[in-house]
């Protein structure tokens, strides 16, 4: 499984970016897939989770009703938007995907693959 995240960037506080991660795998939606994030100095942390059916989510807090995961398993992909950005959002995005397609996953060392990152910075 490969997985290719897109869609950083720099951004003013307020602002909204979708990221984008794409996977090359043979059926996507035998994997469930979430999001992660790491800012200089500290531990990489949850951000979203989405089951491989699309049919429930799982948000960190600092995030809840902010942004959204979600994902078309016709394209293999996994998308985040957010929105109402805040500097505290600035870090690297990694998108992830484990193996446990009825779970949305909290737990990084759960995730079997991970994408690249993808650079969020929001600042004024």
């Amino acid at each position: 499984v490969q997985l290719q995240a897109s869609g950083g960037g720099q951004v003013q506080p307020g602002g909204s970016l979708r990221l984008s991660c794409a996977a090359s795998v043979g059926t996507f939606r035998h994997y469930g897939m979430g999001w992660f994030r790491q800012a200089p100095g500290k531990e990489r942390e949850f951000v979203a989770a989405i089951r491989g059916d699309d049919s429930n989510t799982r948000y960190a807090d600092a995030v809840k009703g902010r942004f959204t995961i979600s994902r078309d398993n016709a394209k293999n992909t996994v998308y985040l938007q957010m929105n109402m950005l805040k500097p505290e959002d600035t870090a690297v995005y990694y998108c992830a995907a484990s193996k446990e397609p009825w779970r949305c996953v909290r737990f990084a060392s759960r995730y079997a693959f991970w994408g690249q990152g993808t650079q969020v910075t929001v600042s004024s």
